[in-house]
């Protein structure tokens, strides 16, 4: 997000606060309750977005964790596209035999 597109948000969250304080004056609140209300439903919005934040963070959804996923299947595209087909066999006996050994250390602890 550039600098310029934070300060516009700034002053359209300040402009909705003016607005908002505005609107609950003219439904007949006095200016102190008018206040309040509005801070209430911005306080309100902030922790909605701090939920909905906290919730893409925790569940690995934000844009940095898809580009990096994106990358990494990308690098190991290219190198097997690279590798020869005799070093694909032997690549794809190795992952099977470290297969096959795990499971044989999962019906051993068993």
């Amino acid at each position: 997000m550039r600098r310029i597109d934070v300060i516009g948000i700034g002053i359209g969250v300040f402009a909705a606060g003016g607005l908002l304080y505005l609107a609950f004056s003219w439904a007949g609140m006095d200016g102190l309750s008018a206040g309040i209300w509005s801070q209430v439903v911005f306080v309100g919005g902030l922790l909605g977005w701090t939920a909905t934040y906290l919730t893409r963070v925790l569940g690995k959804k934000m844009t940095y964790y898809q580009q990096l996923q994106d990358y990494e299947e990308a690098v190991l595209e290219k190198r097997l596209a690279e590798m020869s087909p005799e070093e694909v066999a032997q690549l794809q006996a190795e992952v099977e035999q470290e297969r096959l050994e795990q499971q044989l250390e999962k019906s051993a602890e068993a």
